[in-house]
């Protein structure tokens, strides 16, 4: 050196700037200077651990989050050396203006070390985090649109996200979750945590209680990962809760401890009555016995589905997927499919008691919904707030339905519901070889109700109808169909049929019945004695047509008419019923066309209420020609409700044509056109 400056004196030289700094471009300088600034920097932090950067770090952060922040105890921010080295007593974050609760995440002791550049790109990483005594409360605003893990204004609500953690080591930590629009809140307390490697040694354990609208329910948890990394593997998450009679497991594998969104999760629920957990949700089904039921659980956002469903209620199996969207009103889709439903579990439908229906029938099951003494039509409810508070889609296709009386199977039921509006429609099912047809509304957005009721019976076999009443189907061709049409006002099946008016009609066309029954087994009762008391019931009765019709005004029931001609005689009814007190009070007569040895003038009487109908059919003037005191039972049931006597034979036979298109009675006619005096209005 001292050769290459020979110019320069020793002093000279000693403080001389080589032209090599000299000749370095601006920029490079400047990065010199920065790195020598970052490691000055460094070293002051180093040293005082950083502990005068406690009043910027309260102002920065109070000023990006636009919450308040602030540190009681001692507070550390230095590099160490190539991490971000965090330590903070008494650390408090606050809540929005909106919340519950004023704090978003209090702490006694954090410590942590942070890798720097995640603050800047990727996902947040921690090397190691130590917490002690922390709370934490989740919340949303009563909009749905904000959410208190969310800084900054017009942010909306994002997920919540969980920074990788390498090595952790929590202690005496909960967490309050709150969501106004589904009413849920959890108070969750997690068991002491230690992880190494991002691996968490041995499973994570929470207990909590909260509520879910009205409902209080209580939950265990775990997260089971000893092999898996706690943010970057699979967790595998069990979980129980109960919720009034209900218990409800979910398992599955999460990618990270706090994702659940579009993870598959399986779910199986259990418990009395599957409307009790529905209505937890603000969801309104009819009461079920029993159920369990199992299926895979996705969340999305506010949607939840639930996909491959399958398990029982009652005694019905049920399978299908079920979609329960969470916004501003929520709503309800699912497609179900049902191989066998049993005849009790389908009870509630129209407003029984299942347990009460198997155990004591169905009087004592409407009189457990309100109903008066003597009736069988429910007054149970409609739940009329729960209807207006969401939507419902849904399609059930049932394979056969076990029924001790009337088989009935093949049913395609479709429900809408749309603010308070709910149509069965349309709802198909076979009868007896036959098809119906159904169309019915209850509109609750209207009070009380508006309902209607569209009922169509497509041409339907008598032997397999009435199969499960005695009827033989060897010698018994008759059919019959009909439709029902009815409108009413009423929150209950009872109150809107004992509004209603419009038309039941059911059209016998010509046929043969038979049946062993003896209560059903002729319509020429005359004839009948004698051969029941002889032995030779043998012969069917033929039917050339018949008409069985009411007209319906404000729920009172009037026959118009009741006309069926057979070979041997006209039978006639008049009289009627009521849907307000379900008493029934119908006389049916039979005229013989030809005279018959045995025969009585003295009409058969239908009285009682529809719970249990009374049948006088035997009067002494047919007792004593008969000979003997039959002592037949009567009838409990109204399909079986129609008979007739016989009497000299001077009936006039019924013109078929207006019987078979189910016209009122002041069009019925005789074969000689003339019209008929005998299916009007009740004489007195």
């Amino acid at each position: 050196m001292e050769n290459a400056l020979p110019h320069l004196s020793p002093d000279q030289r000693r403080f001389h700037v080589t032209p090599t700094w000299r000749r370095l471009h601006p920029l490079a300088k400047f990065g010199v200077a920065i790195l020598i600034a970052i490691f000055a920097v460094w070293l002051i932090l180093f040293i005082t651990k950083g502990r005068f950067l406690k009043g910027p770090f309260e102002r920065t952060v109070t000023a990006l989050t636009q919450r308040h922040t602030a540190v009681k105890g001692d507070f550390q921010l230095y590099f160490a050396p190539f991490s971000i080295q965090f330590h903070a007593q008494g650390l408090t974050l606050a809540n929005p203006a909106w919340a519950e609760r004023p704090f978003l995440f209090t702490a006694r002791e954090v410590d942590a070390r942070i890798a720097p550049f995640s603050l800047l790109f990727g996902k947040r990483r921690f090397y190691s985090l130590v917490l002690n005594d922390a709370a934490i409360d989740l919340e949303w605003n009563r909009a749905h649109d904000a959410n208190s893990w969310t800084f900054g204004n017009g942010n909306g609500g994002k997920p919540l996200t969980f920074p990788r953690i390498d090595r952790a080591s929590v202690a005496g930590t909960r967490l309050r979750y709150f969501d106004p629009r589904m009413r849920l809140l959890a108070d969750l307390a997690f068991d002491t945590i230690n992880s190494v490697d991002a691996r968490i040694g041995k499973a994570v354990g929470v207990k909590g209680t909260g509520r879910i609208r009205d409902t209080p329910f209580r939950m265990t948890a775990q997260l089971h990962s000893p092999d898996e990394t706690a943010n970057r593997g699979r967790n595998r998450l069990s979980l129980r809760a109960w919720a009034g009679t209900n218990v409800i497991d979910v398992k599955g594998n999460l990618p990270s401890v706090a994702d659940i969104e579009n993870v598959p999760l399986q779910t199986q629920a259990s418990g009395r009555d599957l409307s009790d957990l529905l209505a937890i949700i603000g969801v309104a089904i009819p009461q079920t016995r029993t159920y369990r039921l199992k299926g895979q659980l996705v969340k999305d956002g506010d949607v939840y589905r639930f996909t491959d469903l399958s398990g029982t209620f009652g005694n019905s199996d049920l399978t299908g997927k079920l979609t329960i969207t969470h916004g501003d009103r929520i709503r309800l889709e699912s497609e179900l499919t049902t191989r066998r439903l049993d005849i009790i579990d389908a009870a509630p439908f129209i407003g029984y008691n299942p347990d009460i229906i198997e155990a004591k029938g169905a009087a004592a099951a409407a009189a457990a919904t309100g109903a008066a003494p003597n009736r069988i039509l429910p007054d149970a409810a409609l739940p009329v707030n729960t209807m207006r508070a969401f939507d419902a889609a849904l399609k059930w296709k049932i394979g056969v339905v076990r029924s001790r009386n009337v088989p009935v199977s093949d049913i395609d039921l479709s429900l809408a519901l749309d603010k308070g509006r709910l149509a069965l429609s349309p709802l198909t099912f076979v009868m007896a070889r036959g098809k119906v047809a159904a169309d019915i509304i209850l509109d609750a957005r209207q009070r009380p109700a508006a309902d209607s009721y569209d009922i169509r019976l497509a041409p339907t076999p008598l032997a397999k109808l009435l199969a499960g009443y005695g009827v033989a189907e060897a010698g018994t061709s008759g059919t019959i169909h009909g439709r029902i049409k009815l409108a009413g006002r009423g929150d209950t099946i009872h109150d809107s049929l004992a509004s209603a008016t419009g038309r039941i009609a059911f059209i016998i066309p010509q046929g043969s019945f038979w049946t062993r029954n003896v209560q059903l087994s002729e319509l020429d009762l005359g004839t009948f004695a004698y051969k029941m008391f002889q032995g030779r019931l043998k012969e069917p009765v033929q039917i050339n047509c018949g008409l069985v019709a009411f007209t319906v005004r404000d729920g009172l029931a009037s026959t118009d008419p009741i006309l069926i001609d057979t070979r041997k005689n006209v039978i006639a009814g008049r009289g009627g019923f009521s849907f307000k007190t379900e008493a029934l009070d119908i006389g049916v007569r039979a005229d013989g066309k030809k005279f018959s040895l045995f025969s009585g003038q003295s009409p058969v009487g239908i009285g009682g209420h529809f719970g249990a109908p009374s049948l006088n059919v035997i009067s002494p003037e047919l007792l004593g020609r008969s000979g003997a005191g039959l002592g037949l039972a009567l009838l409990a049931s109204p399909p079986a409700a129609v008979l007739a006597f016989v009497d000299i034979g001077d009936a006039k036979a019924a013109a078929c044509g207006p019987v078979l298109a189910g016209a009122g009675a002041a069009a019925q006619r005789t074969k000689g056109s003339k019209p008929r005096d005998d299916v009007g209005p009740k004489k007195r």
